[in-house]
Formats: structure tokens, C-alpha cells, sequence
């Protein structure tokens, strides 16, 4: 079994992404890690490039800055380079998301298991979303609990957004996946980035979502209920970044008003809550 990983990147380091964290944590997994990186406007490659395994290949790209739609120019950027990967398996990792070093041999193990059988098509992964400071994490319908992130890489898929893949099994009509659970999971640290570099962010990104100015940014403008304690651990890979460039002050707005969505989302989380349903947006369709 040969494994690839992959990602994309640009302006890595001016928009605060553990970037370097998120492809350490992945390559004792992998055979190769392909990392495109886009021009740019810092040392994203340089940075990169000092890693210096050789299990790395960068490849660089240009984004078609006139790209407005929904995020496509992401979906482009991910595909190239998927398109460079030759495993057997190709794990996406973008790069605010880390793995966890406990969860490798569990990961390992999933794919080992499932590559024989051609109708597991990819790999789905629980999530932990950090938000405002690294002890708490979103968790209601409106945050993704689980998603894929491995892809059988001798099917035919394309990715509509940066997030997840559909699979064209003939030339008319893609579907999601069929995906089976790896049971580890992906520790999300997009929504934990110093506020500052979350403006950053959210300033640089907008030019790519339909072209809407984003508002400015506060970490505090979220429902509270939504907000729980994180018991766990953070990957080791994560010590230093948490410590210097995750924000550690959160504090809630107490001025912030529930949208209608919060609203939505409120009653979508008590129906969980006395039902057992799971509400939240699979992009998969999940096979025992």
C-alpha cells in the first residue's frame, strides 16, 4: 500500500495557518506529500521548503484571481495537486486541520483495511473545530462532526469546493463517496487563530466568495451554546503554535443578537439532543 498526502497553500504565514504543524503531523503516515503553493506574498514556500524531508515535493501554481464563484478557485487548487499524488490512497489535510499523533496507527490500520474492497471509495474522520481559544469547541448542526479527508486515488473525482469530492462513476453525474469511518479524528484549528490573523484571513479570502467584502471579525459574535470545553489533548506537533499564535482571550459579545440561522440551529440541537438525530451535513455516504 503506498499512501499519499496533499495539500494547498498561499500566503500560509500571513494568514496565521499552523501550516507546518498540519504537514508534520501527517508525514511518519505517509510515502509522499505534495504541497502546491501559490505566488504569493510571503515565505509560505520558503518555510515549506525548510522542512527539508524527502518524502516533500512542491509543486507551484498561479490562482486564477477572477475566480469569484463559492470558493472554486480552493477546488481547483486542491485538484492539482491531487493530480500529483501516485498512492494508493490520497489524504488531503488542509492546512489549518492537524492529526493527532495517537491516531496514526489507527488511520494506518483503516486504510490497510479497506484497500482490498473497491466499494469503500474513501476515509471519513470525527472532527474537533477549536474555536476562540484552544479549550473549546463548536459543536452543533452548523460545524461538520464528520467529513472525508482520504480518497481512493484510482477512482475518477473532482472536488466542487475545497472541502470535500464527488465520484464519477460514468461520464453524466457525479455522487459523494461510499466512505467508511476511520474512527480517529481531525483536530480543526481554523476558528483559533489569533484575531488578528483571522481578519487577515477573512480579508484575503472574500475576493474568492463571490466577491463580498467580509465583515470585521470578532470572535465573540457566535451563540455561546454551541460553545463546550475541550477534555482532550492537543497533538504534540501543536505545543508551540498554541502557545504563541492561538488565541487566548476570548470573551463573548454580549451585545451579539442570534440570527435566524442560531435560531434554527438552537432547535436543531435540542431535537439532536432528544432523539439521538445528527442534523449536521455529511458529504459522504456512509457504508458499515
Amino acid at each position: 500500500m503506498r499512501i499519499s498526502g496533499f495539500t494547498f497553500l498561499r500566503n500560509g504565514t500571513l494568514m496565521g495557518y499552523p501550516y507546518l504543524e498540519s504537514i508534520k503531523s501527517i508525514l511518519p503516515l505517509v510515502d509522499e506529500f505534495v504541497v502546491n503553493i501559490g505566488e504569493g506574498n510571503d515565505d509560505t514556500c520558503e518555510r515549506v521548503a525548510a522542512i527539508a524531508d524527502p518524502k516533500l515535493r512542491i509543486i507551484r501554481s498561479h490562482w486564477n484571481d477572477g475566480m469569484h464563484a463559492k470558493g472554486f478557485v480552493y477546488a481547483q487548487q486542491k485538484m492539482i495537486a491531487q493530480y500529483n499524488c501516485t498512492g494508493d490512497w490520497a489524504f488531503y489535510l488542509e492546512g489549518d486541520e492537524v492529526l493527532h499523533e495517537n491516531d496514526l496507527d489507527r488511520i494506518r490500520d483503516s486504510m490497510l483495511s479497506h484497500l482490498p474492497n473497491p466499494k469503500i471509495e474513501a476515509l471519513a474522520f470525527h472532527y474537533h473545530h477549536f474555536y476562540g481559544t484552544p479549550g473549546q469547541v463548536a459543536r452543533s448542526a452548523a460545524w461538520y462532526r464528520n467529513e472525508v479527508r482520504v480518497i481512493r486515488n484510482t477512482i475518477r473525482t473532482y472536488a466542487p469546493d475545497g472541502l470535500y469530492w464527488m465520484v464519477l462513476p460514468t461520464h453524466r453525474r457525479g455522487r459523494h463517496p461510499y466512505a467508511a469511518h476511520t474512527g480517529a479524528h481531525v483536530y480543526h484549528y481554523g476558528w483559533v487563530r489569533s484575531a488578528e490573523k483571522m481578519a487577515e484571513k477573512n480579508r484575503r479570502v472574500a475576493q474568492y466568495w463571490d466577491g463580498v467584502a467580509a465583515p470585521t471579525f470578532n470572535y465573540g459574535n457566535v451563540d455561546p451554546r454551541i460553545l463546550v470545553p475541550f477534555s482532550g489533548t492537543h497533538p504534540n506537533v501543536m505545543e508551540e503554535w498554541l502557545r504563541n499564535e492561538a488565541e487566548q482571550y476570548f470573551r463573548p459579545n454580549d451585545a451579539y443578537r442570534l440570527s435566524r440561522r442560531d435560531k434554527k440551529h438552537r432547535i436543531s440541537m435540542q431535537l439532536e439532543k432528544m432523539f439521538g438525530w445528527d442534523f449536521s451535513k455529511k458529504h459522504y455516504l456512509p457504508v458499515k
